[in-house]
């Protein structure tokens, strides 16, 4: 199951989070939040399993 721990104010924004987190061995999806605007808000979402140490990581990067 996903869980999201970030929000992205733009499609960029999540890409930059996104690869961060692959770049530390995590798995990420991104998900627009309206189907109408593909580059506005975003979601970054993690296995529930991976979501505490990815929020411990997102804060030590002051994300």
């Amino acid at each position: 199951m996903w869980t999201v721990i970030y929000m992205a104010n733009t499609r960029v924004d999540a890409e930059e989070v996104k690869k961060v987190l692959v770049k530390e061995g995590f798995l990420v999806k991104i998900k627009p939040i309206s189907k109408n605007n593909v580059e506005g808000t975003c979601e970054v979402l993690v296995p529930r399993t991976e979501a505490e140490e990815v929020h411990s990581i997102l804060i030590q990067l002051g994300l």
